[in-house]
C-alpha cells in the first residue's frame, strides 16, 4: 500500500483551500448583506453556530482520547482553540464581546495558517488535514460574516475586552506551562526551530514586543472602523 503524500504549503491541495476560502467569503458576505437584520441572517448565524461547536467538539474529543494524545499539545489551551468557541458563541449570539474576540483572535491570528500554515500530517484526505482546514476556515468565515455579512462592527471598547481577555489568557497559559514544562502559546520560551521570535530577544524579553505589536496590530484593525462611525456623526450634525 503506497504511502499518503505528506501535505506541501502552496502545493495543489493548499490552493485549492484558498479558492474554497475565496468562493466561501464571497458567499458568506453577500448572504449576510442580503439578510442583514432579518430572521433568516439570525436562523442562518445560529446554524452556523452549531456546526462550528459540533467540529469543535469532535476535534477536541478524538484529540483528547487519541493514542497520540500529548500533554505538551493536545490541552485545548492555544488561542486558536478557545477561538473555535468564542467565535460559536458569537455566531449564536451576536453578544458584542464576543464579537469582539472572534474578530480579533480570527482575523490576525488564524488568517496566518492560511499564508504559512504549520501543518506536519498527510495530505487530503486524512483526517488531520480535514481538520486543521475545517476549523481555521471555519473560524475565520465567522468573523468574516460577522463584520461584513450581519454588519457588527469593532469599537474601543472591544479592542479593550479582547486586550484584557488575551492578557488573562497569557497568565493562565504562563501558569500552566510553569507546572507542567509545557510551552502552550511559545510563552515560557521559544520554539525549538528559528522563528520570528529570535529576532526579539531573549525569553522573557521578546514578550513585551510581541505583545506590543499585537497590540498595534488590532489598533489598526479597529480605528478604520471608528473613523468612519465619527465622520458619519459629523456628517449628521452639520
Amino acid at each position: 500500500m503506497a504511502t499518503q503524500a505528506q501535505f506541501d504549503a502552496y502545493g495543489p491541495s493548499h490552493w485549492v483551500v484558498l479558492l474554497i476560502f475565496a468562493v466561501g467569503t464571497a458567499a458568506l458576505v453577500g448572504f449576510g448583506r442580503k439578510h442583514r437584520g432579518t430572521a433568516t441572517d439570525r436562523h442562518f448565524s445560529r446554524g452556523f453556530a452549531a456546526v462550528l461547536l459540533a467540529v469543535y467538539v469532535a476535534i477536541q474529543t478524538y484529540t483528547m482520547s487519541s493514542a497520540r494524545w500529548d500533554l505538551a499539545d493536545s490541552v485545548p489551551l492555544h488561542l486558536s482553540d478557545l477561538a473555535g468557541l468564542v467565535a460559536a458563541y458569537a455566531l449564536w449570539s451576536h453578544r458584542h464581546w464576543a464579537f469582539a474576540l472572534t474578530y480579533y483572535w480570527c482575523l490576525s491570528l488564524s488568517t496566518q495558517a492560511l499564508v504559512s500554515p504549520v501543518l506536519s500530517s498527510p495530505d487530503f484526505p486524512h483526517h488531520e488535514f480535514l481538520a486543521f482546514w475545517g476549523m481555521h476556515l471555519l473560524v475565520i468565515w465567522a468573523a468574516i460574516y460577522l463584520t461584513w455579512g450581519a454588519g457588527l462592527r469593532p469599537t474601543w471598547r472591544g479592542y479593550r475586552i479582547t486586550i484584557a481577555v488575551t492578557l488573562g489568557w497569557v497568565a493562565i497559559a504562563m501558569t500552566f506551562n510553569a507546572a507542567t514544562g509545557t510551552n502552550y502559546g511559545y510563552l515560557n520560551r521559544k520554539p525549538d526551530t528559528d522563528s520570528v521570535l529570535d529576532l526579539l530577544g531573549p525569553w522573557p524579553w521578546y514578550l513585551l514586543p510581541e505583545v506590543t505589536l499585537i497590540a498595534a496590530v488590532w489598533a489598526l484593525m479597529t480605528w478604520p472602523w471608528t473613523l468612519h462611525r465619527h465622520r458619519a456623526a459629523d456628517t449628521r450634525r452639520a
